[in-house]
């Protein structure tokens, strides 16, 4: 049993414990259901019992009793459904989690992006967004922003080495805490309410750019404790029958001011609210990250730092401040209680100050929380998946690159991710110098196309900071381009072969371009180069195209099924051939998909067809 498998093992092993723990926990929350209900109908049948026979005063205790342990009851079933909804939301992880190991696509949450970008050099070619993508695979964020933020990474056009280094520090730290991974995404999913719902921190920003620091309210304040007193101060002294009642003046003075300053406190309960309604959401998150004991993790306690780096003003103080103030604020709901309180102190003046003073504080902090959160969500992502994948590598990417003796691109034992361990096949694979171009041949269905996606994949992995499949993976950075999906338009009035000669003219202008503004070297897939057109101008026309890549700051593979085009080796220094092949065993195709050096010895286009029983006359009457 490989260390994979032993992982998957435990995972299912606290699935089973999980799901024991929620049967016993659900069947003492219905126990204690019809407890309540017991307590409720018992309570009541004796109070009635006592007023019958002894009197008021027992009916009063009786009830009074009742109402206490009935209290009681709810208060430990409020507890249990928590811890309920905690091993729940626990349990959907873990079983989220198989699925991810297994390639489960049913029972791995939804992908959360469709828009893929035809413009994009690699977006749609490599699967890395929609249904059954790359990104659906690792994406296991709450916040929509976390979720962006991870596939932005996945398709990034100028990768950074520095911060795919820093990143790679992060998951080395952050894969083996599962206990803080479990424990972040189950408080993730709480603050987005649902599973299915993503949880927008733009909202709140949004809301909190819209209310701009309003002008203090200190002179407000100070005005409105001047009035209360003085009315305070006459009425005792007309109390004493020391002066007349000039204290009612000063009252309605008082109360004339309360209203005609409304709008310059602002509806501070409803604001309060709107805050603390959207901060508990987040408040079970932040106040985790600012509690945690990181110990040695320090990449990732630097990464954590804004959550405590201020004492007096961490996530969870500011919190309570601003509860404190919705509490208070609430006082207004009592519009005869609230006249009065507000006579006699400057109650609406002190806490609309206290708030303003609260929510200037949360502005200035909130965005740095917030991206601390979706950089951490979208680094949980990557980290979950190196977990699930112990047999992946993080890779060696290195900014510059040098010439010496290794290799510009080097892979051992490459994979495709995406591609079930039962079905996969792995390759070694490497490239010495830019300018180069591998020209891949083979028979349909050898494995040509996968190959590329495999090395397209595994390059945008390696550039968003995460681990690849493979024992190896050394590269420089590059620019990543590719063409292997191409598909015509009926509405633009695109052929296939158009919209084919557009794309690689595309990658012609990407290279072009980056040589005069000394860019990275662009790496490049093409699958099926010119395969829309015929025999002869394809050869033509991918001879010159491949003649014209080669030597540039520029090196890629192509794949065709044109044996004439590995000839190009003899001519041109840069290109080398590799191929894939079958074997026909008892009637059947075998495919090893084994990446082999040179042109491909077969073809099996005529064979395929006498298989599936089309009437050919194959050579040599085979």
């Amino acid at each position: 049993m490989n260390e994979k498998q032993t992982r998957l093992k435990a995972i299912e092993r606290q699935i089973q414990r999980l799901q024991r723990r929620l049967h016993s926990l659900d069947g003492r929350s219905n126990r204690l259901g019809w407890t309540r209900v017991g307590i409720f109908f018992g309570g009541a049948l004796l109070s009635v019992l006592a007023y019958v026979l002894v009197g008021w005063w027992l009916l009063i205790t009786c009830a009074a009793v009742t109402i206490v342990i009935f209290s009681i009851a709810v208060y430990f079933h409020q507890r249990l459904d928590r811890s309920i909804k905690r091993h729940g939301i626990l349990l959907r992880i873990k079983l989220t989690q198989v699925a991810r190991i297994r390639l489960d696509w049913e029972h791995i949450p939804p992908a959360r992006f469709h828009d893929a970008r035809q413009e994009h050099p690699f977006e749609i070619d490599l699967d890395i967004t929609g249904r059954h993508s790359l990104h659906q695979l690792l994406d296991t964020a709450s916040s929509a922003e976390g979720s962006q933020r991870l596939r932005a990474w996945l398709l990034a056009t100028a990768p950074d080495a520095r911060i795919i280094q820093k990143r790679q520090a992060l998951i080395s730290e952050l894969a083996p805490l599962t206990l803080f991974r479990d424990r972040v995404s189950m408080k993730s999913l709480v603050a987005a309410r649902n599973q299915g719902q993503l949880w927008e921190g733009k909202r709140l920003l949004n809301w909190l750019s819209e209310r701009h620091s309003t002008p203090s309210l200190l002179p407000l304040l100070l005005l409105s404790l001047v009035l209360s007193i003085s009315a305070v101060t006459l009425f005792v002294l007309n109390l004493f029958a020391l002066i007349p009642q000039y204290w009612v003046l000063a009252l309605l003075l008082t109360i004339l001011y309360l209203f005609a300053t409304k709008n310059q406190r602002g509806d501070t309960f409803e604001d309060a609210n709107f805050i603390a309604d959207s901060f508990v959401h987040l408040s079970a998150i932040f106040e985790y990250l600012e509690s945690y004991r990181y110990g040695g993790h320090t990449q990732l306690k630097a990464l954590c730092q804004p959550f405590f780096a201020e004492q007096a003003l961490k996530p969870s103080i500011l919190l309570n401040k601003v509860s404190r103030v919705a509490a208070a604020a609430s006082l207004q709901k009592n519009m005869l209680l609230w006249v009065v309180v507000n006579a006699l102190v400057p109650w609406d003046f002190y806490f609309a100050y206290r708030f303003n003073q609260y929510r200037d504080q949360i502005v200035g902090r909130l965005p740095l929380w917030l991206d601390t959160w979706f950089e951490l969500e979208a680094l949980h992502s990557l980290a979950t998946f190196a977990y699930l994948n112990p047999e992946y590598t993080l890779p060696q990417v290195t900014e510059h690159y040098t010439h010496d003796e290794r290799s510009v691109l080097e892979a051992k034992g490459l994979g495709h991710p995406l591609i079930p361990p039962g079905q996969k096949v792995v390759n070694d694979f490497s490239m010495p110098d830019t300018g180069e171009i591998a020209i891949i041949t083979g028979s349909n269905m050898s494995g040509k196309s996968t190959f590329l996606r495999t090395l397209g994949i595994s390059l945008c992995l390696a550039y968003a900071g995460g681990p690849v499949n493979a024992s190896y993976f050394q590269t420089p950075l590059f620019r990543l381009f590719t063409c292997i999906k191409i598909s015509d338009s009926v509405t633009d009035g695109y052929s296939y072969f158009y919209a084919e000669v557009r794309r690689l003219k595309a990658l012609l202008d990407a290279i072009e371009s980056g040589e005069q503004r000394q860019e990275m070297p662009l790496f490049f897939l093409v699958d099926e180069i010119f395969k829309g057109t015929n025999n002869r101008e394809r050869l033509i026309g991918s001879e010159s195209y491949i003649s014209a890549l080669a030597g540039r700051n520029c090196l890629g593979v192509i794949t065709t099924h044109d044996l004439e085009l590995v000839k190009l080796e003899t001519r041109l220094p840069a290109i080398k051939n590799y191929h894939f092949r079958e074997d026909v065993i008892d009637g059947h195709m075998e495919f090893d998909y084994t990446l082999r050096d040179g042109p491909c010895p077969t073809t099996n286009a005529l064979k395929i067809m006498q298989l599936e029983g089309l009437p050919v006359d194959l050579p040599g009457g085979d």
